[in-house]
């Protein structure tokens, strides 16, 4: 199959179609829509990313295989990897694992963030009842980085970029509550009301080496409608 750089539409997913934004022979990029799962839970066994790309490559001649990367928050939108091989999930896990892949995000968050530039560093842990909070190393707490800069101050909210260094569960969201700064639409560990049609969270760049060729790819998504200005996703990622 020849690589496809553009996007094409795949089944809708939970109403709404999705996007395959990169696909080869080896891996596969769609953009997430949000309110949908990666993977199944307990709760949830077939409404799910994985369950609909799944399907999508077994009506394949010949069937493709899938096979999962990492995964995005239930809430939030954009993009992700699969693999379609066992060698090139192997191989874009460890670049995960070694932090040569990347991940940007763009979020929108309550009040004026003051720095144009800050680096979030904490230790993070999952409690019982499946929240994730900042301790200590010694409580369990894993090392969490991540790489916030202001792209624009509206009102009393602040749209900003975050890059990951590490790629702990709920990250971005848990270290800017904490900054007194909560995503827009994060009923987890936001305030309570409106505001926000959904969680103001969306991954906008995904980088990563190919498995096989061993090519740098950059893909990108568009930031929902709901944001503000679309274009400022042009921007993301350069001085």
């Amino acid at each position: 199959m020849s690589p496809m750089a553009r996007r094409s539409r795949a089944p809708a997913t939970a109403g709404r179609p999705l996007s395959v934004v990169y696909e080869d022979a080896d891996l596969l990029v769609v953009d997430k829509p949000a309110g949908l799962l990666t993977i199944a839970t307990d709760r949830e066994h077939t409404r799910t990313l994985y369950a609909t790309v799944r399907a999508l490559l077994a009506r394949r001649r010949p069937p493709e295989r899938l096979f999962i990367v990492h995964r995005l928050d239930r809430e939030a939108s954009g993009l992700i990897v699969f693999a379609k091989t066992p060698e090139a999930k192997h191989a874009l896990q460890d670049q995960f694992k070694t932090r040569e892949a990347g991940r940007t995000y763009l979020a929108l968050v309550q009040g004026r963030l003051e720095r144009d530039t800050q680096t979030l560093r904490s230790h993070l842990a999952e409690n019982a009842a499946l929240r994730v909070w900042a301790a200590g190393p010694h409580r369990g707490g894993k090392l969490a980085v991540t790489h916030v800069r202001v792209l624009a101050r509206r009102g009393d909210h602040t749209l900003v970029e975050a890059t990951l260094e590490t790629g702990r569960k709920h990250q971005i969201r848990v270290q800017l509550a904490d900054t007194g700064h909560p995503i827009l639409g994060d009923r987890r560990y936001g305030p309570r009301g409106r505001g926000a049609p959904g969680l103001a969270l969306h991954a906008v760049v995904l980088r990563l080496r190919h498995p096989r060729s061993g090519r740098q790819l950059e893909l990108r998504s568009p930031a929902p409608r709901w944001f503000g200005d679309r274009s400022v996703s042009r921007n993301l990622g350069k001085e």
